[in-house]
């Protein structure tokens, strides 16, 4: 009875959790954009463009960089013309620096020819932050970044390449600002946009949509729980502690992880 009872118990917080959610964070968000329609009308609403056909779309999409560090987008995006999108939803604007932008931007290109094609066959590309700060203190509800010859005028140096920052705390009566609404809008008969709507209400009230949602939760809090462990695992090792026996006892850790954690480092 009482393994029923916090089962039961567990549900309901996951549930009031699931409640919370807003499109900005990005457990919540990487549901709601994996729907092609959804990601497409986003890109609509950003680029001001009505003639953007979304034809691939993935969330959490992993651009493989196999001599150095790796990259998880948070919607990836191709349309209809080949251009590739990135949109990256950051709560701080650590997660926006402008480095971030350019090492991303340089991913999708280095993920894109083959051995000998032509440079001329890139793809235009845009990477997307949506930012719950304004991140330039500017007070736009966009700001658009491109390269420019600097002693021409600042005349486009035309690379096909494109860096944006949608700036979340402006919620005006624009486009742009009514979907940054929706970004913070916890009750989805609330939001302005009536595909996000239906997906968000999908998500937090139907059954088969807060299951979803759970385990994904579940899923989510079981791979931070073991993340920290594993932290924790090393910051015992740099303060002296050797016996892996002990580090796997104190941080929960099945001992063959904390010997594969070590290898190479144990006497």
């Amino acid at each position: 009875m009482a393994d029923e009872q916090e089962l039961f118990d567990d549900r309901k917080d996951k549930e009031e959790l699931i409640k919370n959610f807003r499109l900005i964070d990005d457990t919540f968000m990487s549901k709601v954009f994996e729907d092609k329609a959804c990601a497409e009308l986003l890109l609509r609403i950003i680029l001001g463009r009505d003639d953007l056909t979304v034809q691939e779309t993935s969330t959490q999409y992993e651009l493989k960089n196999i001599q150095g560090r790796s990259a998880k987008l948070d919607i990836y995006a191709v349309d209809s013309t080949g251009a590739k999108y990135d949109v990256e939803v950051q709560r701080s604007d650590k997660g926006a620096l402008p480095k971030r932008g350019r090492y991303n931007s340089s991913l999708m290109d280095a993920n894109t020819l083959d051995t000998g094609e032509d440079f001329e066959k890139l793809p235009k590309t845009y990477v997307i932050f949506i930012t719950e700060n304004d991140y330039f203190r500017g007070g736009l509800p966009m700001y658009t970044i491109s390269r420019c010859i600097t002693n021409m005028g600042h005349a486009i140096y035309d690379d096909e390449s494109s860096i944006i920052y949608v700036n979340g705390e402006n919620r005006d009566d624009s486009a742009v600002g009514k979907l940054m609404q929706d970004f913070f809008c916890k009750d989805p008969h609330k939001m302005n946009y009536e595909l996000l709507s239906r997906r968000t209400e999908y998500f937090k009230e139907s059954k088969e949509g807060v299951d979803t949602m759970c385990q994904i939760v579940e899923n989510y809090a079981e791979d931070y729980a073991d993340k920290r462990a594993k932290q924790i695992a090393v910051e015992l090792w740099k303060d002296g502690i050797r016996d892996v026996e002990k580090i796997a006892k104190l941080t929960k850790l099945p001992l063959d992880v904390v010997k594969k954690l070590f290898e190479g480092k144990i006497a």
